[in-house]
């Protein structure tokens, strides 16, 4: 008489870490803000970069989602960017970067709270020397805005 099927417990997927992480903590309106970032995953998994942007007058921006190359699926070192317009109604403003990475199992890091001060006189810090990679680990797909300024911009008009 056979006995019940046997039924082994799957080992607990591990979270992907992120270990270290820096970014300037203000930039001036036009420049491109890098966000360094060291991060493993014991599983090898690591799938994408979630990415929110909160700016206060404007809300929260749709998630950025950003795909996470095979070469970099169990440990990377690098930097995620997010273009700054140019643009008036962006200085002397704040904005909070929120981070995670997310595995193929669907679990989340622990999520990183980047502040970040945007000002025409702004003065950019460098990473510290020696600690992150200079790979491009790609964008966070946001496009800033000013308060009121989707009332600024003319109508889209066809033209014949």
């Amino acid at each position: 008489m056979e006995g019940p099927p046997s039924q082994t417990a799957k080992p607990p997927q591990a979270a992907p870490l992120i270990t270290q992480f820096f970014a300037s903590p203000q930039i001036a309106p036009g420049k491109v803000w890098k966000v360094y970032l060291k991060a493993s995953d014991a599983d090898g998994d690591m799938k994408e970069f979630v990415c929110t942007v909160h700016q206060p007058g404007m809300g929260t921006y749709p998630v950025s989602i950003t795909g996470i190359k095979e070469k970099y699926r169990g440990e990377l070192s690098g930097y995620l960017y997010l273009s700054i317009p140019l643009l008036d109604g962006l200085d002397n403003v704040g904005i909070e970067v929120t981070i995670q990475i997310r595995d193929r199992a669907g679990q989340f890091s622990q999520p990183v709270k980047l502040p970040l001060y945007l000002g025409f006189l702004a003065k950019e810090e460098a990473p510290p020397p020696g600690v992150f990679q200079e790979n491009d680990l790609g964008p966070i797909m946001v496009e800033l805005r000013t308060v009121g300024g989707l009332e600024q911009r003319e109508p889209f008009r066809f033209r014949r």
